[in-house]
């Protein structure tokens, strides 16, 4: 039989090649697993892929030269076999491993970094991760347009190559270590061009063996892979076009292993009341934030008095409550595990009167119409439909576009289409242990771009400097002061209030009885960058 998981979002159970069990050392590799989905996937190119359905999929298809030990915050080596840092603070110098190759059979060498480097910060790309790379000598230029190469990117030999930044940079490896700073092979990119995302071809532990539209993917175990022993699985079969509430009734019959989309909300108090399955739910805490946006370059959301009154006529607590209470209420960017985070901040009260009153001093005394973009899947809807409320009670009427998350992530990275977005199912979870990351591609104007996460279209070039500035401070004597800038940045923001910071929600996994014992399954319960839980199974032969 088939060893089972449940887990309540696909983002946090889909790590499937990361690497190294974490509970025993003697698991026996073989098997299969199979994942549902409500939605195909929109992509498997490192360089586009940014939601939390194909996040974890493409960390399977590819590797980077750094990655995290499972289960911590800690930077390792990966594709690379050592790192040197020069005195200055400003140049990186990789030395990469003997013997990776890509699923096609071909070598890679540091020729393949320098060209991913340059591809992903290549405007053509449209990569919605480019900003990340803001630190590197050249980028300016390419970004510009003026350059098609990065010249803080040097090959020194096959094995080496060195990264000059422009400035110091507190982030830089941690940057190295995600989806964006994958290695792929030039050849193939160039064969398939916009289709690459539909063949991907990489040197991590899984290949992509078959994709049938509407269907499922299907990801065989890399024979080839340059990790002793990984990956654990021989085959991951991704099914989409499933309902959650029949993914959650196939998995209780052992039809499937996990059901992506998670536990429906509406079932989630009869499933952690149900005998079988009630003490087998595990509950964490994770780098999340899930907020409204409001678009600054479409009227009226141009004027900072309409944005503070629709932060001030959201009723949160009632939103939690719409999902049986797994969240805290937030009132700023940051969740509250992350450096930066601002204790002592209140936020924007509940107050539908002082919104009212907001309105009419922005000259909107009537209201006026707009529309709400939420991604298709429960509970996003019924949460959409208490933010329709709201907004009603206070004269603005919200007609709800519900889409395939694909979709509202296509409008909010375009400046006049979506007005408002509730990021429910999208929410922003860190890509790595750093206030940084939840402000440059959602909040800071390298993400305020065709194609990019922040779907506000907000741009402070105030602060983007001083976030600059923040992240220049690589000195850990000045961790404080770094944090405190942090801080203020994010202060700031909700003063232009941009967002409504709505809830950070709590991770629900639940371990199906059929596991069998804790040394068939492995949860890394706060794996960084994607702070998913990376899972291994072993299924009976």
């Amino acid at each position: 039989m088939k060893k089972h998981v449940l887990a309540p979002v696909a983002a946090a159970v889909l790590g499937l090649a990361s690497p190294v069990p974490l509970l025993a050392d003697d698991a026996a590799n073989g098997g299969s697993m199979i994942v549902t989905y409500k939605d195909d996937v929109s992509t498997l190119d490192p360089a586009i892929g940014y939601d939390w359905q194909n996040w974890s999929m493409i960390k399977s298809l590819f590797d980077g030269l750094m990655d995290y030990k499972p289960g911590t915050t800690e930077l390792v080596n990966d594709l690379a076999e050592s790192h040197t840092l020069s005195d200055d603070g400003l140049t990186y110098t990789f030395t990469l491993r003997e013997g990776v190759t890509f699923h096609n059979g071909r070598a890679m060498t540091a020729e393949d970094v320098k060209y991913s480097l340059d591809r992903v910060t290549n405007p053509e790309t449209q990569s919605p991760g480019a900003g990340f790379f803001a630190s590197i000598a050249g980028y300016e230029e390419m970004a510009s347009g003026e350059a098609q190469s990065l010249t803080g990117v040097s090959v020194l030999d096959p094995q080496t190559i060195s990264i000059t930044l422009s400035r110091p940079d507190a982030t830089f490896l941690h940057v190295m270590a995600i989806n964006f700073s994958s290695v792929v092979p030039r050849e193939v990119v160039e064969e398939f061009g916009a289709d690459f995302g539909k063949n991907p071809v990489g040197t991590g532990a899984f290949e992509l063996s078959d994709w049938t539209l509407g269907q499922h993917l299907i990801f065989s175990r890399n024979e080839d892979y340059w990790k002793e022993g990984l990956p654990n699985l021989d085959q991951i079969t991704f099914e989409v076009g499933q309902e959650p509430v029949v993914a959650l009734l196939r998995l209780q019959q052992g039809e499937v292993d996990i059901p992506g989309d998670g536990i429906p909300p509406a079932k989630f108090v009869e499933v952690s009341k149900d005998e079988q399955f009630k003490d087998f739910i595990i509950e964490g805490g994770q780098l999340q934030t899930g907020y409204i946006t409001m678009n600054v370059k479409m009227p009226p959301f141009d004027n900072k008095l309409v944005r503070q009154a629709v932060n001030m006529a959201i009723n949160k607590e009632r939103i939690v409550r719409v999902i049986n209470g797994r969240a805290v209420v937030a009132n700023q960017p940051l969740p509250p595990t992350m450096p930066g985070y601002a204790p002592d901040y209140e936020g924007y009260a509940y107050d539908p009167d002082a919104a009212k009153a907001m309105l009419a001093e922005a000259g909107l005394a009537d209201g006026f119409t707009t529309e709400l973009y939420v991604y298709n899947t429960d509970p996003n809807p019924r949460i959409a439909q208490s933010i329709q409320q709201d907004l009603k009670a206070i004269g603005i009427d919200a007609s709800i576009k519900s889409l395939a998350q694909a979709n509202v992530i296509a409008a909010g990275g375009e400046p006049d289409q979506a007005p408002m977005i509730w990021s429910g199912g999208m929410a922003w979870i860190a890509d790595f242990p750093d206030p940084s990351n939840f402000y440059g591609p959602i909040l800071g104007c390298a993400g305020a771009v065709p194609g990019g996460w922040n779907w506000a279209w907000y741009c402070n070039e105030e602060l983007d400097a001083k976030a600059v500035a923040a992240d220049a401070m690589t000195d850990p004597a000045k961790t404080a002061e770094r944090e405190q800038m942090w801080r203020e940045i994010y202060l700031s923001i909700m003063e232009d209030a941009p967002w409504v910071p709505v809830f950070n929600e709590q991770r629900f996994t639940m371990r199906s009885p059929a596991v069998g014992g804790d040394d068939a399954i492995f949860v890394d319960p706060v794996h960084v960058p994607v702070n998913y839980d990376y899972v291994y199974s072993t299924a009976a032969q």
